[in-house]
């Protein structure tokens, strides 16, 4: 059993056995980088910097504000929004220079798009996505080698649950680069068994939630069907319903 800095987090993201350690995994680093974000990070130059340019998506502005740290919130928003300001300027006098020119005989053609797809980038980009993604890329990583090197921990998969279809294509996308061509098809085929085996599952007690709402059915026992929604909607999409799979 290899426990080392970079392995501690997955094997315990494992050891919680839940629907999907990369879920649970993903859920923690995401609240942890929310929360380092309106921490020490707001007064630090480098990361006020990487705000200005990249921004925060409105998922993680959400998840900011929640944080009832109104004050820190605003400070990162202050000098991003001064920058997004001085790009709207810019912006403007381009399109003020445009339409003088489409009066001469210098007109370009569809000044519209180019001005839309400069808009557009200013609202897209997110700091905390792009950290949230770099941790989980180097956790992928882990449990590739993991699962290459660690008969203990390969005994342990096969008697999870497995992990949800998005972060089993990711993990598949990374065995591209970290598993030689015969250890991929392995563990495609041992991670899809149960990714299959759980979603037949799921499936089986979704339809007898469903049939639960019949009267002829209403003394039968519920069995896992109560929360059969759930968990067919978070294996097929990653966790977004339901317990969060990592509570404090």
């Amino acid at each position: 059993m290899q426990y080392h800095l970079d392995t501690i987090p997955v094997w315990e993201a494992m050891e919680r056995h839940g629907e999907c350690p990369l879920c649970a995994l993903e859920h923690k680093t995401e609240l942890e980088e929310v929360e380092r974000t309106l921490g020490a990070s707001v007064m630090e130059p480098a990361e006020r910097i990487k705000v200005n340019r990249h921004g925060i998506c409105a998922l993680h502005h959400r998840m900011l504000h929640a944080q009832q740290n109104r004050l820190g919130h605003a400070l990162l928003m202050d000098s991003h929004g001064r920058d997004r300001l001085a790009a709207l300027q810019a912006l403007q006098a381009s399109a003020e220079t445009q339409a003088k020119a489409r009066r001469g005989p210098f007109a370009r053609r569809s000044p519209a798009r180019t001005l839309g797809a400069q808009l557009q980038a200013l609202s897209q980009g997110c700091v905390v996505c792009d950290r949230l993604h770099d941790h989980m890329g180097r956790y992928r990583h882990t449990f590739l080698h993991l699962w290459r090197t660690d008969v203990h921990f390969r005994e342990v998969f096969a008697a999870s649950h497995g992990v949800c279809v998005r972060h089993l294509a990711g993990l598949l996308q990374s065995a591209d680069r970290r598993l030689p061509p015969a250890q991929q098809a392995q563990f495609a085929a041992e991670a899809l068994a149960l990714l299959t085996a759980q979603l037949d599952n799921d499936t089986r007690d979704l339809a007898w939630f469903t049939q639960k709402f019949d009267y002829r059915n209403q003394d039968a026992p519920w069995g896992e069907s109560k929360t059969a929604l759930e968990r067919l909607v978070n294996r097929l999409r990653g966790w977004c319903l339901g317990d969060e799979p990592w509570k404090k």
